[in-house]
């Protein structure tokens, strides 16, 4: 994304000694060049973000574990909103892999759609840019989703998680085709990352570059509807991300013990969280 002014320069600006220090974090890992004022400007953003997030938690952590979520609020409320993202998440995750996993491996998919949209809708306050148009900052959240979806797979089945790259047994003659198999999955594996991060930085980079213009050509009213467009790019940007994530972790995950998803869901629960898997990766595909 190009660099530009933000309120992050200005601050930076009233601290020379600041700006010269940031030399001690080295090169940045995409591009390899020195770290500056706008080198650090979304590593800055994202801390402020996670700082953020975690203080709204603080703040709505108290009702929920006093039991007053159990009585709904008469009008809309921070907890509201957490109860009602959170919510949302759960449930496409229990109906993708079922009640067990699905509360095994939420917390990993709640933080992440919390950071991601906390950081989306941040470009949408004038100064400020979004720290996901940033590649050093999507490949960062997309290396956890890599990391975590192997980690998982290889908990829950083992060898069969490698096992299971190679296709299903042809015979001896096949062999070749099995060992072709194994690279197609493979790459399909290492390169899911990279389609995860740069989907996201895109699209948040030409959304705010679009915003960016709009408020530089009419300050007032005009950019109301761009913000509007904004405002769902960052959602369906969010979604995207974090429903290939849940898939990803379904289709690691998959032979874990069907049988204790099946007995949660009160039967059958399992095979509809196998049927609901591709339904959900159609549906981002087509997002």
């Amino acid at each position: 994304m190009p660099e530009h002014t933000s309120f992050f320069t200005y601050l930076i600006a009233q601290f020379p000694a600041l700006e010269h220090n940031m030399g001690i974090f080295g090169e940045t890992f995409v591009g390899h060049r020195p770290v500056g004022a706008h080198a650090a400007e979304p590593l800055a953003a994202s801390i402020g973000v996670i700082c953020l997030v975690l203080i709204l938690a603080l703040l709505v952590r108290p009702a929920l574990v006093k039991g007053q979520a159990v009585i709904p609020d008469a009008r809309l409320t921070l907890r509201t909103l957490f109860e009602v993202w959170i919510g949302y998440w759960y449930g496409l995750m229990k109906d993708m892999m079922g009640p067990r996993r699905a509360k095994r491996y939420f917390p990993l998919v709640g933080s992440l759609s919390l950071f991601i949209v906390v950081s989306n809708c941040l470009g949408l306050i004038p100064g400020f840019s979004p720290p996901t148009s940033n590649w050093n900052i999507t490949l960062g959240c997309a290396a956890v989703v890599f990391v975590a979806f192997n980690f998982y797979g290889l908990k829950a089945n083992g060898l069969g998680y490698i096992k299971h790259l190679f296709g299903p047994w042809l015979g001896w003659p096949y062999i070749p085709v099995n060992i072709l198999l194994f690279f197609v999955e493979t790459l399909s594996v290492c390169i899911r990352p990279f389609t995860l991060s740069i989907r996201l930085m895109l699209n948040m980079a030409v959304d705010h570059l679009l915003l960016t213009l709009a408020a530089g050509a009419v300050a007032l009213f005009l950019p109301l509807p761009v913000m509007v467009l904004g405002t769902l790019v960052c959602i369906v940007q969010v979604l995207v991300f974090c429903l290939l994530t849940s898939i990803y972790i379904a289709l690691a995950t998959d032979h874990d013990d069907h049988e204790a998803d099946a007995h949660a869901g009160g039967g059958g629960g399992g095979h509809r969280a196998g049927a609901a898997v591709p339904a959900a990766a159609a549906h981002a595909s087509g997002a």
